[in-house]
């Protein structure tokens, strides 16, 4: 279950397209994410962090795209739950086996 956003996330996305307009321009660049997170209360580097997922997203910058994270996070918990599973076999078949082997009475 996901913590719920601090956030809302058409704040967000204005956010982003504010900066990544302003960072393009400049005479802006200089300061834009401070001004733009000071105008919109969001802490700056919130959204440096906001800016720079988005750019690894679009494809500007290296880095493990949101869908990527996703993927993977979810490929662990399943490797987790599998892991799991197989030392729970693994204790119920060797109690079976030494079932099999003790003497019958």
């Amino acid at each position: 279950m996901a913590a719920p956003r601090k956030y809302p996330e058409e704040l967000r996305e204005r956010a982003i397209r504010l900066a990544v307009d302003a960072r393009r321009d400049p005479a802006t660049r200089t300061g834009a994410l401070r001004r733009i997170g000071e105008q919109l209360g969001i802490n700056p580097e919130t959204l440096r962090n906001w800016v720079t997922q988005a750019e690894i997203d679009d494809g500007h910058r290296s880095g493990t795209t949101t869908d990527e994270a996703t993927r993977l996070a979810a490929l662990e918990r399943e490797n987790r739950e599998l892991r799991r599973a197989n030392a729970i076999l693994k204790s119920a078949s060797a109690f079976f086996a030494a079932e099999l082997d003790r003497p019958q009475r």
